[in-house]
């Protein structure tokens, strides 16, 4: 992961600086989410886009609940879309937030072959745009760049929706003002920690 380029106004870039200062996100003590993901899981496995979708409009409402904000809308869809540029590289699409609407997108299964994608990914993009939402509305953020903070805060909701531990996430700068997050230190250091 890789987070935004910084801004050049001054407003915007006050904003990127203090999103990317918010390392921290209160969660829930008791294991509502925990058991709500269970639920995904396990409707995941049974390859049902709509039971699926259920268990994620139930983690969104008592999300929202807990941190006093509205609840967002949510849309389970089938296979991620995938973009071909020109060199031939591609992305996939695992999820999005339109603020407008307060819709949160989130794809099931793979670009190509179709196949449900793994539990722990799908978690993670709906726990990351569930954070573009808080940034919104719990935060009060104009905007909501992908900062250090922003992966920080994502790591946060998701260890906890799981039942794990956290990770400190390590990072590697970038010539271009950006981050990247430095995989092996972050595996590795988790590991001795545990």
């Amino acid at each position: 992961m890789i987070t935004d380029r910084p801004p050049r106004t001054p407003i915007l870039l006050a904003q990127f600086s203090e999103s990317d200062r918010l390392i921290a996100l209160d969660v829930p003590h008791s294991d509502h989410l925990r058991k709500i993901a269970g639920s995904i899981q396990k409707a995941m496995l049974s390859g049902h886009r709509l039971a699926v979708q259920r268990g994620c409009a139930d983690f969104l409402s008592e999300a929202a609940n807990f941190y006093n904000v509205s609840k967002p809308l949510v849309r389970v869809l089938a296979a991620r879309p995938i973009r071909i540029r020109e060199g031939g590289w591609t992305t996939e699409l695992f999820g999005d937030y339109q603020i407008e609407t307060q819709l949160i997108r989130v794809w099931m299964r793979t670009a190509i072959r179709k196949q449900v994608t793994s539990f722990g990914t799908f978690l993670s993009t709906l726990c990351h745009e569930l954070c573009h939402h808080l940034d919104f509305e719990h935060f009060g953020f104009k905007d909501s760049p992908h900062t250090r903070g922003f992966y920080e805060r994502t790591a946060i909701l998701y260890h906890n929706s799981l039942g794990t531990p956290r990770k400190r996430l390590h990072w590697r700068a970038l010539p271009d003002g950006r981050w990247r997050i430095d995989w092996v230190r972050t595996r590795t250091e988790g590991l001795s920690h545990q």
